[in-house]
């Protein structure tokens, strides 16, 4: 992606698809939010995960139990990936969602 516009065109869309998503779980116990261009899930017993865009890097950023990912847009796959694993945004945050509520999550896009 090469232009800031670019990015936003892509970004914000998928932050709000994603949140459309989380809302359409109805998850016991968690809240979504999507501030701005920060999602954030706020659970009952304090933990809060937060994925936003970053901008200046041109990457949609995750920060959830400790760990963090860097997700790139990918046109070829029309996808965020992460960087250094290869993991794919939306797995990548049903897979934690599924960790800490201890069932499995799927997220479907609308």
């Amino acid at each position: 992606m090469s232009t800031e516009d670019e990015y936003e065109q892509r970004a914000y869309p998928e932050l709000r698809a994603l949140l459309d998503a989380l809302d359409a779980l109805e998850l016991d116990g968690a809240e979504s939010e999507l501030a701005s261009d920060i999602l954030s899930i706020e659970f009952a017993d304090g933990a809060s995960y937060v994925i936003n865009s970053h901008r200046a890097a041109r990457q949609i950023w995750m920060a959830a139990e400790r760990s963090a990912w860097h997700f790139d847009y990918s046109p070829a796959s029309n996808s965020w990936t992460d960087a250094k694993t290869g993991a794919e945004l939306w797995a990548t945050v049903a897979e934690v969602l599924s960790k800490k509520l201890g069932r499995p999550v799927a997220l479907g896009r609308g």
